[in-house]
């Protein structure tokens, strides 16, 4: 059996290469972009390893693959596909929705926390947030697929509710944000 080396030390001077063979510092924007991406699905198999429910598991799977896609699309300058179609945003919205639908009407602002998994939804989402500044940032010098910030937008709202979701099932109360300053 031949032993493959997993380190090429290429990137040592802090330079990697894009799927189209293109050399850039890895804090290029596309690299920062997909990196964020990267971060969020790995923070997702981490809540994965916390969650004790049949309905988000399937869900965030899905989730992570797509993630997966995208950040191989963005990996490759003048790549732009179909990959994260606007059926995809759609039916991110249908899950969104029905969990939604489960929850009693937010009235106030919450504090994120709750069950672990749940806090680690919530810190999700706010990778999220941040991969979705990088995409716009990246979108305003370099043609990206308009999909994947969309897709990323919606994500940060499910995420938000997949948090609530989790709390919600395990009866663990939201704590309510108390203005200091009122």
């Amino acid at each position: 059996m031949r032993l493959t080396k997993i380190y090429t030390r290429n990137g040592d001077g802090g330079q990697t290469r894009l799927g189209n063979g293109t050399e850039v510092g890895k804090d290029a924007l596309r690299v920062c972009a997909y990196g964020d991406l990267d971060e969020l699905n790995s923070m997702l198999g981490l809540v994965q390893t916390q969650l004790r429910d049949d309905v988000l598991p399937p869900i965030i799977t899905a989730i992570q693959h797509h993630l997966f896609d995208a950040g191989g699309e963005l990996s490759a300058p003048g790549m732009v596909t179909d990959m994260i179609s606007a059926d995809l945003i759609s039916q991110m919205e249908t899950d969104l929705d029905r969990l939604n639908a489960e929850l009693p009407p937010l009235q106030e602002f919450i504090l994120p926390g709750g069950t672990p998994a749940a806090a680690q939804l919530h810190v999700a989402r706010t990778i999220c947030r941040r991969a979705e500044r990088s995409l716009v940032h990246l979108n305003r010098t370099e043609l990206i697929s308009a999909n994947i910030i969309r897709y990323v937008n919606r994500l940060s709202d499910l995420l938000f509710v997949m948090a609530r979701y989790e709390n919600h099932l395990n009866g663990d109360y939201e704590v309510i944000w108390q203005n200091t300053r009122a």
